[in-house]
């Protein structure tokens, strides 16, 4: 498995980490025996950066992480967890007073001292860029209750906010084949102010895998379901804010071209992710899994050779022709 420092952090993670959102909410239910078999497929196939967050099942994800790296002292892991959602989405919520107050509960979750990294996760636009929540960013290093801090951010302009304060060590974005836009708008600047950058929804919420129709049905508790159109939370995070029939459609296209164009035996997803790893400046990619089986299988598309020219070019012109109207001027 590759490694990249992961932006003023200055540690080195596998290039293709866990996501693990689907741990504790919000893709159906996981049981226990189940993620902890996950954990440590993904693990044992060379992974050693796990991202989570407090609200993940308010709380559940980070708990089976903390459960599993005592259960296996000594593994090599990175964990970075996110904060601000389980409270009312507005800027004075986020003060010195409340971020102790979560990375206390954070930590006591994962059963950890002092927290790998902290992001804020998604806050509203303004506070990326208020001097003040930084500062108390930095008090909480200065405490040491985490060691670097990073934002989770929706849209570009976010992003060039938040990596205008001088100590940022990370920027957790979507970036997949059907969301482009940080490509050209947030990758080069972060490679200049040596800010990791950390690719999320790297499979559009699966679309990329090709495994679904129009006919699939998602589970209730899935998010696939219950923000479809946005009614709790941005739609860009459910299938990267492509309409659902439109991404089927341009994921068969997408699958077609891995098939003609495409590595080996390499599956749609694990081309996906060979596309994420490949753009210059990703220091980590963080697809999730429900099963062991598919953490196995991320994790091997590190180990594909890069992708073709001809195979970039088509993707691009597949993003071009059918997903660029849709997404491209929204986040």
């Amino acid at each position: 498995m590759e490694h990249r420092t992961l932006g003023r952090t200055g540690r080195k993670v596998s290039v293709v980490g866990l996501g693990t959102w689907q741990l504790g909410a919000d893709w159906g239910d996981v049981d226990p025996a189940a993620a902890t078999a996950v954990l440590a497929a993904a693990v044992d196939a060379g992974v050693t950066f796990f991202d989570t967050a407090d609200v993940y099942g308010d709380g559940r994800s980070e708990r089976l992480i903390g459960e599993f790296l005592r259960a296996n002292p000594g593994t090599p892991v990175m964990v970075a967890t996110k904060m601000g959602r389980r409270v009312a989405q507005v800027p004075e919520a986020y003060t010195l007073e409340a971020f102790r107050e979560w990375t206390d509960r954070s930590r006591r979750n994962l059963g950890t001292e002092r927290l790998d990294l902290v992001q804020l996760h998604c806050p509203p636009s303004s506070v990326h860029a208020s001097d003040a929540v930084f500062d108390a960013l930095e008090t909480l290093v200065e405490e040491g209750r985490v060691a670097a801090y990073g934002v989770s951010v929706e849209t570009v302009a976010e992003a060039h906010d938040a990596m205008s304060h001088p100590n940022l060590a990370t920027v957790q974005i979507i970036l997949n084949a059907f969301r482009r836009k940080p490509l050209e708008e947030v990758l080069p600047v972060a490679g200049e102010r040596g800010v990791g950058i950390i690719a999320r929804v790297p499979l559009a919420s699966g679309l990329l895998s090709g495994r679904y129709t129009r006919a699939t049905v998602f589970a209730a508790t899935d998010h696939r379901s219950f923000n479809r159109d946005g009614q709790s939370f941005d739609v860009g995070e459910t299938f990267s804010g492509v309409g659902y029939e439109t991404g089927v459609d341009a994921a068969r296209a997408f699958a077609e071209l891995v098939a003609g164009l495409g590595p080996a035996g390499a599956t749609p997803a694990q081309v996906a992710l060979r596309w994420v790893m490949q753009q210059p400046g990703v220091s980590t990619v963080i697809p999730g899994a429900r099963n062991a089986e598919q953490a196995r299988a991320n994790a091997a598309a590190a180990e594909l050779p890069p992708l073709s020219d001809e195979l970039l070019a088509a993707v691009e012109r597949l993003y071009d022709q059918r997903l660029r109207p849709q997404v491209h001027s929204r986040w």
